[in-house]
This record gives C-alpha cells, sequence and structure tokens, in this order.
C-alpha cells in the first residue's frame, strides 16, 4: 500500500470520528469501503492494520484516538485546549486538500502569500519550554539593515495569518512583539532565563486585539451595533473571543466586547465600512470621527 493510500485512511479514520463522535470498528471499515468504490482505492483494513493507524496518527498528527470497552466504539480523545484542537484538524484537511490539489490544481486556487515564518515555530517553542535565552537578527520596516536581538521568548501568538513572538529584552526586560517573517539567523543560547516574577503574559493578552501592547491600564467595554445582514457575519466570525450579542432582530445586532482601544482594534473596525455604529465608549467615537474627517481632507 502506498504513502499516499495511508495518509488518505488516516484522513478519512479522522473525519469519521469527528462527523460522528463514536464509531465501531465495524462502522468504520464500512465507510472505508464505501470510500475505497467512491475513490477507486483500496482503502480496507484489517483490525491489525487499524491499531496501527491509531498509532501512527497519534504519532504524526497528535490526535489520539481512544476505546471505550463498555460501549465498544472509538473516539478522539479531546485536548483540554479546544482552539488547539480545532486548528490541529484544520490543519490536516488543508494538507490533505493541498495533495489533492497536485492531481486537480484547476479546482482548487489559494492565495498568494509570503512566507509567513513558521520554520521557527519549533526552535521558539523549545526555547520557551526550557527557558533559554535566543538571539536572532531582526528586519524592521523601519531600518535599513536586520538588527541583531538577544530576548528571553515567552509566548508565540497568531493574527491574520501571521506569527509573532512576545519576548524580553536581555537587558532592559521590555517585553516586545516580533513578526516571525522578518527574523533570521534564529539561534537557540544555552544562558537560562528567569521569566519576569508577576507577569502573566496570558492575562496580558487576554483583552488584545492583534499584537499590539495595550495603550491603557484598563481594557474598555465596547458597544457596537450591526445592520442586519453584516450582523450574520459578525456571528459567524466574531470580532473578538470576549463578543456576546446583546440584541438579535430584524433592525441590527448589537454585540459588547472587551478590548483594548488599540491601533489593530481601530483599523479592523475601519475595514467594516459603513456597516455598524459604536454606540460606546465615547472616545472611540471621536476616535473614529477624526479618522473620517481627516480621509475626507483627502478628497
Amino acid at each position: 500500500m502506498s504513502q499516499r493510500q495511508t495518509t488518505l485512511r488516516h484522513a478519512l479514520i479522522i473525519n469519521k470520528l469527528r462527523a460522528h463522535k463514536r464509531a465501531s470498528f465495524t462502522d468504520i471499515c464500512d465507510y472505508l469501503e464505501r470510500e475505497s468504490d467512491i475513490r477507486g482505492e483500496d482503502l480496507t483494513i484489517s483490525k491489525r492494520t487499524f491499531c496501527r493507524d491509531m498509532i501512527e496518527i497519534g504519532e504524526i498528527y497528535g490526535i489520539y484516538i481512544r476505546y471505550d470497552f463498555s460501549a465498544r466504539n472509538y473516539y478522539i480523545e479531546e485536548e483540554f485546549d479546544a482552539a488547539i484542537d480545532n486548528r490541529r484538524l484544520e490543519a490536516l484537511d488543508i494538507y490533505n486538500a493541498l495533495k489533492i490539489k497536485e492531481r486537480q490544481s484547476e479546482h482548487i486556487f489559494l492565495d498568494h502569500r509570503q512566507a509567513s515564518g513558521t520554520e521557527h515555530l519549533y526552535d521558539l517553542l523549545q526555547a520557551i519550554n526550557k527557558c533559554l535565552q535566543i538571539v536572532f537578527d531582526y528586519q524592521t520596516y523601519y531600518d535599513d539593515e536586520a538588527m541583531e536581538r538577544i530576548v528571553h521568548p515567552l509566548a508565540i501568538k497568531e493574527f491574520k495569518y501571521r506569527w509573532y513572538l512576545f519576548a524580553q529584552n536581555a537587558q532592559n526586560e521590555k517585553i516586545k512583539c516580533y513578526a516571525l517573517d522578518r527574523i533570521s539567523n534564529l539561534k537557540i543560547q544555552a544562558t537560562p532565563f528567569v521569566p519576569r516574577a508577576g507577569f502573566n503574559l496570558a492575562d496580558h493578552l487576554n483583552y488584545c486585539f492583534g499584537i499590539i501592547s495595550p495603550n491603557a491600564e484598563r481594557p474598555s467595554e465596547v458597544v457596537l451595533s450591526f445592520e442586519p445582514f453584516q450582523g450574520k457575519y459578525i456571528q459567524s466570525l466574531p470580532l473578538h473571543h470576549t463578543q456576546k450579542i446583546l440584541i438579535d432582530n430584524d433592525e441590527e445586532l448589537r454585540v459588547s466586547l472587551t478590548v483594548y482601544l488599540t491601533h489593530d482594534f481601530l483599523m479592523e473596525l475601519l475595514s467594516l465600512g459603513d456597516t455598524f455604529k459604536v454606540i460606546k465608549p465615547t472616545k472611540l467615537i471621536h476616535e473614529l470621527r477624526a479618522v473620517y474627517q481627516n480621509a475626507l481632507k483627502k478628497y
């Protein structure tokens, strides 16, 4: 059996358990037999092969299939962090779609993206877990040449298809954010560091929108009113994890968020055009009005 067939079979087993939550070995065999007929591939398996597949799926994808002896069926073990679980499964879906693209390129169209620096993820996570100092060259948009940075890595965050490193400067202990796609010559040093006492980065980022550090001591409650049609998009793809629905009727969708009023958040609101209105806070209303007035002066 080819590696391509094995990879496809792994994906089908995972999809079966994702869709139905639980399935017996007979259910899985019947499903693979139907898929074999549809795809023109021999994807049928023995019990021994299925046991090997479960081990490989855990080792390769970090998705662990368990057997419930009382119910006599299989299920995917849920991790503690649902966001990581969802992204892991999403990555598997994309991987399999890209494998199909090799044979059906006229049916799949991908956005043209530049490298996002994901090649650094593994080394950075190793350094974070072991509290080891790192050194790298960093190219900002303001400087002509890359500058060396020596930092204590703390966490990695994704925002708008890009990855960022939050790290503490080794000299002045200031916490800064670095885009991974602008990092080069990354090296992990043998120098250990002790994370700053009393500082919780998760709390620091909880009410942030994007990667810009807060410009206030406390986050603000933001209330936004959307036209009903735009509201459907806002419900399906919330602006922030703190989003709560206050009103949902034929006239408007009104939501509340608890966020820092950063530049990233302001830019996100501006991208929505005239489909919304800020109800509160007053400070945000004034900031938006100033941006609109300055924009009109250009025309």
